[in-house]
Order: structure tokens, then sequence, then C-alpha cells
């Protein structure tokens, strides 16, 4: 991939309400994210305008599980398609609204808005997945429990999900208003620094192209521990 460029050649944005989910255009395919409950189709009509259809996507992962990135995953594990997710966001997510109610907090609300996956492969800090030559998985706690980055060395690409903001053209932390633990989220990025990174792939804005491994070590020097 050359300086510049938008994304590595297979990975294509899909536009869907409030987010944006991924296409990794491999044998097989992979989705990163799943938008909202109700996406299945914004994402079928996405998929054939790159030739493909949801018989071809063999795994969708989760970065979080918010209803705006895993909300959609329920009807795709129901189409047979396996879903990733940290196990400590699929826990959240069995969360009920009599729970969230009896004991209110910003992460059960939220969780309690993500329909519960019936079944779930669970993804772990440090696993390499066979996507794009090797995409490592790295735990980064604090938007949610179970919220990762994914780091793919070949094509020097992170994909992070809302680990990262990118607000305005400036990154910046998770937002504090959606996080469960805003300081362990910034805590978190320090596990991001030094990464040989070309392009960073947010769930709502725009790839940064241009910095992007001195954007990361700047922004984590600034976070502290």
């Amino acid at each position: 991939m050359e300086p510049g460029t938008s994304m590595p050649p297979r990975v294509h944005a899909i536009p869907l309400v409030r987010v944006r989910a991924h296409l990794v255009d491999e044998e097989p395919a992979t989705l990163v994210d799943a938008g909202l409950a109700g996406s299945s189709a914004r994402i079928e009509r996405a998929l054939a305008a790159h030739g493909r259809s949801l018989a071809d996507v063999a795994r969708v992962v989760c970065t979080h599980g918010h209803p705006d990135h895993a909300g959609g995953a329920r009807e795709l594990t129901e189409r047979g398609i396996e879903i990733l997710v940290h196990p400590a966001d699929a826990e959240m997510m069995r969360t009920g609204w009599r729970e969230a109610l009896r004991r209110p907090s910003r992460g059960r609300i939220f969780a309690a808005m993500t329909p519960e996956l019936p079944t779930f492969t669970p993804l772990l800090d440090g696993e390499v997945l066979p996507i794009l030559g090797g995409l490592e998985v790295i735990h980064t706690p604090g938007h949610t429990p179970g919220s990762v980055c994914l780091y793919g060395a070949r094509d020097r690409v992170l994909f992070v999900g809302d680990v990262l903001q990118r607000r305005f053209g400036r990154v910046s932390h998770a937002s504090v208003l959606y996080s469960d633990d805003h300081r362990a989220a910034k805590r978190a990025l320090q596990r991001l620094a030094g990464l040989d990174v070309q392009v960073i792939v947010f769930g709502h804005y725009p790839p940064l192209t241009v910095d992007a491994a001195r954007t990361l070590s700047e922004l984590a020097g600034r976070s502290g521990t």
C-alpha cells in the first residue's frame, strides 16, 4: 500500500446508519462490525455493489458490543455467519432492560440496547486472525470492557472501532459521553504507541492516512498511565 492511499486495496467502507462497517474482500470475506439491529439489508446492498453477497461472508469481527457496532450481529449469526467478539462484551450483551433499569449505568443501558448473541467465538488478546495476512487482536478496554483494536502488520492498518475518534479532522480519545471508563480507555492507548501504522480505520469517521503512527504515539504520550 502506497502512502496517501485511503485504505488497503481489499478493505471497503460500508456506510450504515450512524456507523461504518468494513468489508475485507478476501476469500472468504470478513466484515468488521455489523451496525445497528436491522442493518442486514443495507449490508447486503453494499456487498452487492462489490460483487459479493452474505453467502461470501465467513465471519463478522465486532470491535465492541455497542448497539451501533454489534446490534446487527444477531441477525447475521442467524444467517450462519460466525460472530467474533471479546467475551467481556458478549457477557455485557446479555444484560436485559430489567437489570439495566434496576442498576442504571451507561454500559448497562447500551448493553440492553444490543441484541444478545445466541452463539459467538471469543476474541482473545494477542490472537492473530487469518485476515489481511494476519490481523492481531489488541484488547483496549475502557470504551467498553471488551473493546478491541485490530492490527494488520502487512498492510500497516489499524481498525480502532470507537477506541479513537476523529472529529473535525482531529484524532482524540474515545468519547467520554459513550465510554464505560474513560480513564481506562485513555490508558489502553499505550498499547497502540509504537505500532507501525500507515492507516487508522475508524468506526464513524474517514480513515487517517497521514502521520498515523506519529499521531498514535503523541496521543498515547498525552494520555499518561
